[in-house]
């Protein structure tokens, strides 16, 4: 699917998310994370992250840190744990903020997947991973565990 020029019916997730700068935004998110560059303004930058409109809003003021990934952060879940190995060796090279690394979570059970975490030059975090049973993603209402929640 030709993402610039959709000629079919598509759904695109949408996120906006506030950072303080343009410049610091495009080295992080662009020549960091590979994303494509959009339309850009003084105050606002739109990018594709895998397909996906990210859209940078500059907001005056400081932008506190989080005290943890919870409640707030966005990613992406990988369908190829290869190309989720891509991304971990593409943060790795491009020596992008580690929040958490590279682990396995929920091992020897049916959720187990590999997860890590990003947080850009501005606190937003971001996680990416990958599941062994995709079936999971949505499912499996029998287990109740849900990130590292105690």
């Amino acid at each position: 699917m030709d993402i610039q020029s959709p000629t079919t019916d598509f759904i695109l997730f949408h996120l906006a998310f506030p950072v303080t700068n343009i410049p610091e935004t495009k080295t992080f998110y662009h020549q960091g994370l590979g994303c494509e560059l959009g339309r850009e303004s003084p105050q606002s930058l739109i990018m594709s992250l895998y397909g996906h409109q990210l859209v940078a809003h500059v907001t005056r003021g400081p932008i506190a840190p989080q005290k943890g990934i919870y409640p707030r952060h966005f990613g992406l879940v990988f369908s190829q744990h290869n190309t989720w190995q891509d991304l971990v060796d593409r943060a790795k090279h491009h020596q992008l903020r580690l929040y958490q690394p590279p682990r396995l979570r929920f091992p020897d059970l049916p959720l187990e997947h590999h997860t890590f975490f990003l947080e850009d030059p501005f606190h937003n975090l971001l996680e990416f991973k990958h599941y062994r049973n995709p079936e999971v993603i949505f499912g499996g209402h029998e287990f109740k565990q849900i990130g590292d929640m105690p």
